[in-house]
């Protein structure tokens, strides 16, 4: 398998990445499963991370492998039971993220570890401060440029103030830590050959961006 680089300005060695199943009702609903009563959280290992124009790398294991675009969130303290209204004060910036996933694996295994965790298996793109409203973030995903996923994060089933309080409820999370927030609905399949490409923006700016071709497994 190829070398895999590491996003210069993404967290390079996160303790965890922390990801949240099913937090768009559509995305929910387009995999025919319940809308959680509480944060689903999930862990994707450190080494899954990539650069942005690094390749994501598909697994013999797979036949069904699977782009989600992600509003992702880095921590920037150490953080242990943080009320929702202290939720800014811990995050030091926003990043797009790809949380990848081997989606056949995903419902064969009954949990989602093998499925998720696959080197390369997420693009992280540039870190930026924010500082305006959470509401306002908007993730787009596009496949050979085409869209293919586009929503604002006020469709969250729980906002990210909510998933910083809750992870932190049962986790401490670690500076350089990385929430992925959950992808809304238009997920799909990515060949060899593909690009694939996560924004996030606000206010017509863009905020972090990843972009990534797809290849296949030597």
């Amino acid at each position: 398998m190829p070398s895999v680089p590491r996003a210069p300005s993404a967290p390079s060695l996160p303790s965890k990445i922390v990801g949240i199943g099913r937090n768009y009702r559509a995305h929910a609903n387009e995999l025919g499963g319940d809308v959680p009563r509480e944060p689903l959280i999930f862990l994707k290992p450190p080494s899954s991370v990539i650069a942005d124009g690094a390749p994501i790398v598909l697994t013999p294991q797979s036949h069904q492998v699977e782009f989600e675009g992600e509003i992702g969130v880095v921590i920037g303290t150490r953080a242990r039971h943080v009320p929702e209204a202290d939720a800014r004060r811990v995050m030091r910036g926003i990043v797009a993220i790809n949380d990848v996933t081997a989606r056949d694996l995903q419902n064969s295994d009954g949990q989602w570890t093998r499925a998720k965790s696959f080197d390369t298996f997420a693009p992280v793109g540039g870190e930026r401060a924010y500082t305006a409203s959470w509401e306002a973030l908007t993730v787009v995903t596009r496949v050979n440029g085409v869209q293919r996923q586009r929503a604002t994060a006020d469709l969250m089933v729980f906002a990210i103030p909510r998933l910083i309080a809750f992870i932190t409820s049962v986790m401490t999370l670690e500076p350089g830590d990385l929430i992925a927030t959950g992808t809304p609905a238009g997920v799909g399949p990515l060949v060899a050959g593909d690009t694939v490409e996560v924004e996030i923006s606000a206010a017509g700016a863009v905020v972090s961006h990843v972009r990534n071709p797809v290849v296949a497994p030597e």
